[in-house]
């Protein structure tokens, strides 16, 4: 009897997880210079800040519009909107943390600004979990 097994991943395409690497790296580094800050209060981690949530922002619209084309094209199906929620929450918290840092120097991060850090975080590694994190084995029996 021959087996054969295929693994496929559930969402295979390389431009995608590129995009998606962006949101992944710079909304932790974003929130690294939010910690840095309330540590040091030196105004210029705001900055950093405020640079590397808009570079996060950017790529999480790309990945949240890729996400949708997908899954109406029928590509990402098995993962279900699960996938595209996330991101969506994950873009909408950006923005959020974008406008909250483009506030004034000493009030931008606080308490609101950091608990965006953080959910923005929390949510990018979620997302990458879900598009990359499991590898499916599917039997076909001849």
């Amino acid at each position: 009897m021959a087996e054969t097994l295929a693994r496929t991943r559930s969402f295979t395409n390389p431009i995608h997880a590129i995009l998606l690497a962006f949101p992944v790296a710079l909304y932790p580094a974003a929130l690294l210079s939010d910690i840095t800050y309330l540590n040091t209060a030196v105004i210029q981690w705001t900055n950093f800040s405020s640079w590397l949530i808009a570079g996060a922002d950017v790529f999480a619209g790309l990945v949240l519009a890729w996400a949708l084309v997908s899954q109406f094209l029928g590509r990402a199906r098995q993962r279900g909107w699960a996938y595209v929620i996330v991101v969506a929450l994950m873009f909408v918290a950006g923005v959020l943390n974008a406008f909250q840092h483009a506030r004034d120097g000493w009030h931008s991060v606080g308490t609101f600004g950091l608990v965006l850090s953080i959910l923005c975080t929390i949510l990018a590694f979620v997302a990458a979990f879900l598009a990359f994190g499991q590898t499916q084995v599917k039997e076909y029996r001849a």
